[in-house]
């Protein structure tokens, strides 16, 4: 199934149900009274955040969801049953916009759930008329319409790592190697044509498909996917060893990051050295050499530089073990920020 990552569908809430009219009629007496129910709300339409990014294609096929109806009332006073809400799952880092009221909702956690659409009020049944002057009401109203719009829903990944570089820079072969991915691989550009996910113990990576000089202009697969890269917390920049001026080809890539704007280019930002068994040399120091020389130039930017051969399960163990020190080292940090944020709000008050 094809990854989807945008959609247009209707969404309706539940009309709310009739009131009635109904009277009371007792043994022994000709008339007790009117005894229509009012009627039941209608249900109302939730999003919910959930795990699983390859939803919205399950979607695609079907441009209309609704929540129930409410039920009419009943005879004896009896309210109608309120109608069944809808919960919609959407993936994480969904954006979901009203095409109505241009309202956006963003769900950023597993389990998080917005109120979008209000069901229809419930109508009122001839009981609910009774007073003193008006003793037979045959009053009742109908159920409100529940509230319907158009949505857009935008997927833009949220992961702790998003894997960036060139086509053939290694990056889903990498996935593949220290997750449990199943990212295509081929000797091809644009093998990847939709982001893959891989969990490394609690940290989550996402491969982000090849880009090329002029994707922010729309080459190649264009901004298509440059948008997943905005939400990921670290930059993983594979440039693989293969190329004879790596600086080149990583200028290439920074160049797309800062012409598509969103702060993408600010990003903390590791750069990752990638097959490095087609270095050749005639001893292991000789290759260390030639790696190093490479990655010295970015080292005197400020880069921290890592390297790896997915063919090579010491270098993998080495860069899992450091790529997992640096996400938790972050994460704590963050903690840290946030907690001492808090604290200095309590103190002020």
């Amino acid at each position: 199934m094809a990854f989807v990552d945008e959609l247009n569908i209707h969404i309706k809430a539940g009309r709310g149900g009739d009131g009635v009219v109904r009277w009371l009629h007792e043994k022994g007496k000709e008339f007790s009274g009117p005894a229509g129910g009012n009627g039941g709300g209608g249900g109302s339409v939730f999003i919910v955040g959930v795990s699983d990014i390859g939803l919205l294609a399950t979607y695609k096929g079907r441009k209309k969801f609704e929540a129930a109806n409410g039920g009419s009332g009943e005879s004896g006073s009896r309210h109608g049953a309120n109608g069944d809400g809808l919960d919609l799952a959407l993936p994480v880092g969904s954006i979901i916009t009203n095409l109505f009221t241009e309202q956006k909702y963003q769900l950023r956690a597993v389990g998080e759930r917005f109120e979008i659409l209000k069901g229809g009020r419930g109508g009122l049944g001839n009981e609910h008329f009774k007073g003193s002057k008006n003793v037979t009401p045959e009053e009742s109203t109908p159920g409100k319409e529940g509230e319907e719009a158009d949505f857009y829903i935008e997927l833009e990944l949220v992961a702790d790592v998003g894997i960036v570089g060139l086509p053939n820079a290694g990056k889903s072969s990498l996935l593949n190697a220290i997750t449990n991915a199943e990212a295509k691989v081929g000797a091809y550009q644009f093998t990847t044509l939709e982001p893959n996910l891989g969990a490394l113990y609690e940290v989550i990576l996402a491969d982000i498909p090849g880009l090329i000089e002029g994707a922010a202009e729309g080459k190649g697969l264009g901004t298509k996917f440059l948008r997943h890269i905005k939400r990921t917390a670290i930059l993983l920049h594979c440039i693989s060893l293969e190329n004879e001026d790596p600086m080149a080809v990583y200028e290439v890539i920074r160049g797309e990051l800062a012409k598509y704007g969103q702060n993408l280019v600010d990003k903390e930002e590791i750069v990752l050295l990638t097959k490095t068994d087609v270095v050749t040399g005639a001893d292991k120091a000789e290759i260390e050499a030639k790696i190093a020389a490479v990655a010295k130039p970015f080292e005197k930017m400020g880069k921290q530089v890592l390297t790896v051969s997915a063919y090579d399960d010491e270098a993998l163990k080495a860069f899992k073990d450091e790529i997992v020190k640096i996400v938790r080292t972050r994460k704590e940090e963050e903690k840290a920020r946030v907690d001492a944020e808090l604290l200095a709000k309590e103190d002020a008050y």
